[in-house]
């Protein structure tokens, strides 16, 4: 029996797409191979790279004035890769909501200066800092966000207007509501979280900023040689681009990013609406910042908490423990979670709260 998966990353995937992936696991396309055993070179591996591009620019309506690069090593390595590739004045600002935004500023750092222009710890990064006001540095090279705080639940509703190009860690939220693509320098993601086993990340890049690397900066980090290589300079994580693929094609039969986004919103508010009106269960951050993708909530023991983790677990509700740094539970309720699994974690927590008066 399948359970519903609340994991942060890697997540939850959609069961078509799995079913489709384990029959392509023996025979892809009539190949007599595995998608998992063919040669990146392949004219066959090519057109699930040309497809994955395709259906990703069609979502998300990117323009040919962007690169689309499917590349390894998680959005932790795109701390690095981007100021070795766009810190060209030696200064970038940072808006620090989080962890990982924070991770993101220390590795800039290394490279430059590495600018806190706006953060959120005073409240344990709860909230969404006011930018209107803001002063960003004259001679920064951009300006770095996390647009979705996956440990503490947070998002941007309102993305900064900024003179340098807007750089964004969207891996959490990726896909998940409408954006404007062209609001962006530059996008990254890692895919383990809303598109796809872990393994690949995506880049989006304005073309116009590539080319300006740091004479550091490693060939395998290099946007512009990925981007000149069509993501096939080396090895590519071939089957996360083929979940990829895969997992686009599943967006955009739903209807593509505006209905998932409706859907989003509907799961994100049941489950919002129980926890602000229940006696036991609290959610610390503030209201109109609230991420529709992971929602933490505790009920104000330690004790209680593990024993719900424990509970919950044996119900088929699985992977529900809150990350470290926050305690709790923590529900990520990625595009891949059906709108029955948010309703039967609700269910469980009615339940729980019942016998825990």
């Amino acid at each position: 029996m399948r359970v519903f998966n609340f994991a942060a990353g890697p997540s939850i995937l959609p069961l078509e797409v799995l079913q489709e992936a384990q029959k392509d696991l023996l025979d892809y396309n009539g190949s007599g191979m595995s998608i998992a055993e063919m040669s990146h070179r392949s004219k066959t591996f090519m057109a699930v790279n040309d497809e994955a591009n395709a259906l990703l620019r069609e979502l998300l309506n990117i323009g040919d004035d962007y690169a689309v690069l499917f590349v390894q090593g998680g959005a932790s390595q795109q701390f690095a890769s981007v100021p070795l590739n766009l810190m060209t004045t030696g200064v970038a600002d940072y808006i620090v909501t989080g962890n990982f935004a924070k991770k993101a500023q220390e590795e800039g750092a290394k490279y430059g200066v590495a600018n806190i222009v706006a953060s959120s710890k005073d409240k344990n990064y709860t909230y969404i800092p006011n930018l209107d006001g803001v002063e960003f540095s004259k001679d920064a090279s951009y300006v770095h966000i996390t647009s979705n705080n996956t440990i503490f639940g947070t998002r941007y509703t309102k993305f900064p207007k900024t003179s340098a190009p807007l750089v964004a860690d969207m891996s959490s939220n990726i896909l998940s509501e409408e954006i404007n693509v062209n609001d962006f320098g530059l996008i990254y993601a890692g895919a383990q979280k809303n598109i796809a086993p872990a393994g690949v990340t995506i880049v989006i890049a304005k073309r116009e900023l590539l080319g300006k690397q740091l004479d550091i900066c490693p060939t395998m980090l290099n946007y512009a040689i990925q981007d000149k290589n069509d993501s096939l300079y080396n090895t590519p994580p071939c089957f996360p681009m083929y979940i990829s693929m895969l997992v686009f094609r599943w967006l955009k039969k739903l209807g593509g990013i505006k209905e998932i986004q409706k859907i989003n919103e509907y799961k994100a508010g049941l489950l919002y609406d129980f926890i602000d009106n229940s006696s036991l269960y609290t959610n610390s951050v503030n209201k109109n910042d609230r991420s529709i993708m992971n929602v933490p909530f505790v009920t104000g023991s330690e004790e209680l908490d593990a024993e719900f983790v424990k509970e919950a677990t044996k119900n088929g509700l699985v992977s529900l423990k809150g990350h470290r740094l926050v305690g709790g539970m923590r529900a990520s309720i990625y595009n891949a979670m059906p709108v029955e699994g948010v309703k039967a974690l609700i269910e469980f927590m009615k339940k729980f709260e019942m016998e825990h008066k």
